[in-house]
């Protein structure tokens, strides 16, 4: 007979060795890697191109609060997206009662690694769906593309896939042209 696991805790979380992430999914304590050169350099671009039309309304719409790695308190699992957004109408105001958030986004990124894709698409996914995440983005910058995904239900639908130096508009953030290029212009493999 095996004993029963131990579900992580948030303690657990916070004992985690500083230069890991530490997430809860499903109910273990998952550690990975600070991000590796290309994905921070993909998430930096991204977040430095979606900033100024969406968040500062500079060139678009504005009207969300776009965060790096913010950590999302989701039912029992915590979860650390690369990017991560919510419309201003849902979370009108940053407050400094909590380190985390328990408000789900409205879109997601993760950029993808060989140490965390499967844990992003297998794990995070899910959780991003039964919280009604609208749309989450998959960046690999290593295969150079962009997928887009909008929940559909409790499944996710492919809406597209760019890849290499592509100009798209991609939702929710079709209001502007995006240069996909941008994403991986500092990164050499």
């Amino acid at each position: 007979m095996q004993p029963l696991r131990r579900r992580a805790t948030y303690a657990d979380v916070l004992a985690a060795p500083e230069h890991l992430v530490a997430e809860i999914l499903d109910g273990d304590l998952v550690l990975s890697p600070r991000p590796a050169k290309p994905h921070a350099a993909a998430a930096s671009a991204l977040g430095e191109e979606l900033g100024p039309p969406f968040k500062r309304g500079r060139g678009g719409p504005g009207g969300w609060i776009i965060l790096d790695e913010p950590e999302l308190h989701l039912g029992g699992d915590v979860v650390v997206p690369d990017l991560a957004g919510w419309r201003r109408e849902r979370l009108p105001t940053l407050t400094n009662d909590e380190p985390f958030f328990r408000i789900a986004p409205d879109w997601a990124c993760e950029v993808l690694s060989p140490s965390t894709a499967a844990t992003d698409r297998a794990q995070k996914l899910p959780i991003y769906a039964r919280e009604r995440v609208a749309h989450v983005w998959l960046i690999d910058p290593l295969q150079r593309t962009l997928e887009v995904l909008r929940r559909e239900g409790e499944q996710w639908l492919i809406v597209a896939v760019h890849r290499g130096d592509a100009r798209v508009r991609a939702e929710p953030f079709d209001a502007i042209e995006l240069d996909v290029g941008v994403l991986w212009a500092d990164v050499v493999l």
